[in-house]
């Protein structure tokens, strides 16, 4: 209970810092090291029920859990280098959530996976949470749009990259994440044999969609430039359907309909 504890504190200290930043519209580095004893807390949480059980959680608040860490590791990295660290105000606290809801949820018994289906299982973790993280820099790249196109300078602004580098950064967010989408859905067309079965061919089928969609909007993006409210609108739509191909059907089997 000690690291979900620890974990919580830090992430929300990590946000509080950010919040501060962005409503003075600075640029400070404050929140790095909190957020850092975060990631460290939230991770060790998943490493010790995997190295008590032997098989890694993959129900769906343990699901939850590794994404919003992976979203919180992707953020912090983001924020390194550029200012983009405004997202970790909804990522933060998402990732203390989480956490939190998997600590109180426990640890479900899990069957045995071979390597090759947990490669699949990680792939599509690592894909979710990068292109989550992608369509949190859709949304503010819409607002800071919106913003500039009401002449609308609100403080919070000086805190983010402008247009040109917040789109870059999106785009190449879903360039990473497009690719580990991709090597998730091999991996699972090669190694897992009942994709197509009744209960995961919703999650295949809906998978399948999302994957279309981002490549159209990475292909439009290299070939005719497409950007803007284009980019934000193709960038929503995939996500939200990828969220509904795992976490709906994953929501269903298990808490609904209580399938492993």
């Amino acid at each position: 209970m000690l690291p979900t504890l620890a974990a919580i504190l830090f992430y929300l200290i990590a946000a509080t810092l950010l919040v501060r930043d962005v409503a003075r519209g600075t640029d400070s580095n404050g929140w790095k090291i909190p957020a850092t004893l975060a990631l460290l807390d939230h991770a060790w949480l998943h490493v010790e029920a995997w190295h008590r059980t032997g098989v890694p959680d993959m129900h769906f608040f343990a699901a939850l859990s590794l994404v919003a860490l992976v979203m919180a590791a992707v953020t912090t990295l983001l924020g390194m280098r550029k200012r983009l660290d405004a997202i970790g105000v909804v990522v933060f606290p998402l990732a203390a959530l989480f956490a939190a809801c998997y600590s109180l949820y426990g640890h479900a018994p899990q069957p045995e996976m071979t390597w090759q289906v947990q490669l699949h299982a990680w792939l599509a973790l690592f894909a979710y949470a990068t292109l989550a993280v992608a369509a949190l820099l859709a949304i503010v790249l819409w607002l800071q749009e919106r913003a500039m196109r009401n002449r609308e300078f609100h403080g919070w602004m000086r805190a983010l990259p402008p247009l040109t580098e917040l789109e870059s950064a999106l785009f190449r967010t879903l360039t990473v994440g497009f690719l580990l989408l991709s090597a998730a859905i091999l991996a699972g067309a090669l190694f897992v044999g009942n994709l197509f079965q009744q209960h995961l061919v919703h999650k295949t089928v809906l998978s399948l969609v999302s994957w279309v969609i981002f490549g159209v909007l990475l292909f439009g993006r290299w070939r005719w430039g497409w950007r803007g409210a284009r980019a934000v609108r193709w960038t929503l739509v995939a996500m939200a359907t990828l969220l509904l191909a795992f976490f709906g059907s994953q929501f269903v089997l298990e808490l609904v309909l209580r399938r492993a």
